[in-house]
């Protein structure tokens, strides 16, 4: 049918424009409750008392629960090399770690009742300094958990080499930030807690906003002390997700629990400022990089430390170092790397895994020092980059961290994007508006190359493909959509193994009752392991139906052969002698079966996406502001199944990564407080501060999957933020400034320039 490679259109968003798809908010059990959490103000403290009598003695509130109330026990961290002594309790006991952090919930007939009867709910605090900012948190001065006895949660990476850099000419450092994000998801968090009675006993129904109802399953398990299947999750629409709504939180759990307790369903919505206060932050470190090599551009040595800063409580986004370390030397060929990391707990949100989660902050450490060498040895910041990529003669190609490169043409992206750009003619202008009459905007133009790692962790993916009885067929998927176009790209790929029209073909994920295994949607893997699924389980479907159609034609099964133009089966030399996809379904059903496949694609490993974005900006003289005039993007994602659905991912990763170096930025006061609360304080990007992006396509296929895809739902994201700093320090990088740290804004930026000339 050759739908791959197809613009199809996706067939997911009417109902999501229109507002007829189901979100966990508008589900509503009949007799369900209202939850609204009691949230510490404190950034840090001992928690003396908590009264709840005024409260309760409203009427129409149903409870108040605390962790004692509901039997919540204290968890330590369960990632491999985090503190296992910075244990949580999902309701705060003996002590609060950042404002916002939950105490007590409150369960009324209402929303606006349950959150009056919160407001009653007093909670007496004996406050304790903060911790705020790494340099606070390394001292150990002030300890988030005292029985760890420091406030270091992760540690990668051995002793330093004093003589790493002893052969090298030229030697470059820079400590930068990569400041803490808040995901912001257009939808927030929501949970609907049900249980009912089973021949096992009590079963937990629980409607979850995640991006991993697998993950939330078994997360609620082990909360509520059940088994697994005693849990069912079951998640529909979600509106945005960005790697923070990973599996479970606390407040998850605590619905459940107190659902159980009351014995009625419960429902929660968190507000933007809860979202904001509660939902893991992302990124929050800082780096040091260190650059050798020769004054021919030659580079040879390199050196990054990361200190990141772990929020309150260890979790995913303390040992996202780990995957900075898997990518340090992103594109290039480099002989010696030493990479170190150091994580630490603070009075802040919990850090999560955000867009990227690792990667974009590797690239970010090597492409702004890559950058600071270029300027240091007088060299066109392309070129030194184009000396030193990874040819691709060399693949597959094992880095100095271990990770075997499957494909890439890193030169070819670069040149792609450098032919779109005409890089001489804005060179010139450059050069004249420094020169000119003082008047005219300062013109930058940044490069960023980039390289990530996709399913990182090697996931495998479940698929199911059953074919109904009126030949239309049913795809089930361990994957999780929250925007991407799952359902168009899995019915396209399933749709082009049977022969069965696109619009004969549904998908569905999201209810672990249905779908009883997955992987979740995380790490740019959805197309590689879960589409590779659906390819798999839809070609064991056709050779299950060559054989029934072979009995039905009376033919030989050799001479039986799919008809992806018309569906079904034909036999060879003889078109006319066909039988359709329902034919044969309905043969399966009259012998008491069902024809269906499913398939857990393990695949052979990661595949590592790359590409060069470009950014050409202006920076106004007298206020600072920064104006993004162009931005060009070449995205290698290997094969790619519908172009338009790539194009909406790169645009919405390059929107964000605009956005980091712009202006997001989450930020605390000294004594913990949060600055930044909701989207009038948070530098939330719009369409009025963006360019239209000019994308260049690129295929580099992989042989890691049947398919030949890469991931694409972060390299917007890792390429930008890199590319815009870089154009903004080559603006003004005439003025004698070296470097800028983002997010760029315009009164940061005003402040470097002026210093810079006085």
């Amino acid at each position: 049918m050759g739908l791959l490679g197809s613009p199809v259109r996706r067939s997911e968003d009417r109902a999501l424009l229109v507002g007829s798809g189901t979100y966990v908010g508008d589900v509503a059990p009949e007799g369900a409750l209202h939850a609204v959490f009691v949230r510490s103000v404190i950034p840090h403290g001992e928690i003396q008392t908590v009264d709840a009598a005024e409260a309760s003695s409203l009427p129409g509130v149903a409870a108040v629960f605390t962790a004692s109330d509901l039997g919540i026990k204290p968890v330590a961290p369960a990632l491999p090399g985090l503190d296992t002594a910075m244990t949580r309790t999902a309701l705060a006991t003996d002590r609060v770690r950042f404002v916002g952090e939950p105490v007590a919930i409150v369960l009324a007939e209402s929303i606006a009742l349950a959150a009056d009867a919160a407001e009653l709910v007093v909670v007496d605090v004996e406050p304790l300094p903060a911790v705020v900012g790494l340099d606070t948190a390394r001292t150990d001065e002030i300890l988030l958990h005292p029985a760890a006895g420091t406030n270091r949660c992760f540690t990668l990476g051995g002793e330093p080499d004093n003589d790493l850099f002893s052969d090298c000419e030229i030697v470059v450092s820079l400590e930068f930030d990569n400041p803490r994000l808040s995901g912001a998801p257009l939808e927030p968090r929501c949970a609907v807690s049900s249980w009912s009675e089973s021949d096992a006993g009590l079963r937990l129904t629980q409607w979850s906003c995640t991006q991993f109802p697998h993950r939330a399953q078994e997360a609620l398990a082990v909360g509520c002390g059940v088994t697994a299947e005693e849990v069912r999750v079951i998640t529909p629409e979600v509106g945005g997700g960005f790697g923070a709504k990973n599996g479970a939180y606390p407040e998850d759990i605590v619905v459940a629990l107190a659902a159980r307790k009351i014995g009625q369903p419960v429902r929660w919505t968190e507000t933007r400022s809860e979202s904001m206060l509660n939902l893991a932050h992302g990124r929050g470190l800082r780096l040091t990089a260190t650059l050798g090599g020769d004054r021919d551009g030659k580079l040879s040595t390199y050196k990054l430390h990361m200190d990141q800063d772990g929020g309150a409580y260890p979790g995913i986004g303390a040992v996202l170092p780990m995957f900075g370390h898997m990518m340090v030397t992103g594109s290039y060929t480099i002989e010696k790397v030493e990479f170190t990391a150091a994580s630490y707990v603070t009075n802040t949100v919990p850090m999560g895994a955000y867009r990227g989660a690792g990667r974009p902050e590797a690239t970010h450490g090597i492409e702004r020092i890559v950058d600071r060498y270029a300027m240091e040895i007088g060299m066109d910041p392309a070129e030194l980059r184009r000396r030193n990529f990874i040819s691709p003669q060399a693949f597959p190609y094992t880095t100095l961290s271990g990770q075997v490169y499957d494909s890439g043409a890193y030169e070819d992206a670069l040149d792609a994007v450098l032919g779109v750009l005409d890089i001489e003619p804005l060179r010139q202008e450059q050069s004249r508006r420094r020169t000119g009459d003082g008047r005219e905007p300062f013109l930058g133009i940044g490069y960023a190359a980039y390289v990530e790692i996709t399913n990182p962790l090697r996931n495998s993916e479940f698929g199911r493909v059953a074919i109904r009885p009126d030949g239309s067929a049913l795809v089930l998927t361990g994957s999780s959509a929250h925007g991407q176009g799952h359902h168009t790209t899995f019915a396209q790929l399933a749709a082009d193994a049977l022969g069965i029209p696109f619009d004969q073909i549904e998908v569905r994920h999201g209810d672990t009752d249905e779908v009883p295994r997955g992987g979740g949607t995380g790490g740019s893997k959805s197309v590689q392991v879960g589409g590779s699924a659906v390819n798999r389980a839809s070609e064991a479907v056709v050779d299950e139906g060559r054989r029934i159609a072979a009995d039905l034609l009376e033919a030989n099964l050799e001479d039986v052969i799919g008809d992806k133009d018309a569906g079904g089966f034909v036999v060879v030399g003889s078109p006319s002698v066909r039988v359709g996809w329902a034919t044969v379904a309905a043969e399966v059903e009259k012998r008491g079966g069902e024809l269906a496949a499913e398939v857990d694609f393990q695949p052979s490993g990661a595949t590592f996406p790359f590409g060069v974005h470009a950014s050409v900006v202006e920076v106004d003289r007298d206020t600072g502001g920064v104006t993004i005039l162009r931005h060009v993007a070449c995205d290698d994602a290997g094969v790619i199944v519908n172009p338009t659905i790539v194009d909406g991912q790169v645009h919405g990763g390059v929107a964000g990564g605009i956005a980091q170096a712009l202006m997001e930025e989450f930020q605390y006061a000294d004594d913990g407080t949060p600055m930044t609360t909701n989207f009038m304080d948070y530098g939330f990007i719009s369409a009025a501060e963006l360019p239209s992006f000019e994308r260049v396509e690129h295929v580099t296929p992989t042989d890691l999957n049947p398919l030949g895809v890469k991931g694409i739902g972060e390299a917007g994201t890792i390429g930008a933020t890199p590319a815009v700093q870089n154009a903004v320090v080559d603006a003004i990088a005439h003025l004698g400034i070296e470097h800028i740290d983002i997010p760029v804004t315009s009164e940061r930026v005003w402040r470097v320039m002026n210093g810079a000339t006085c």
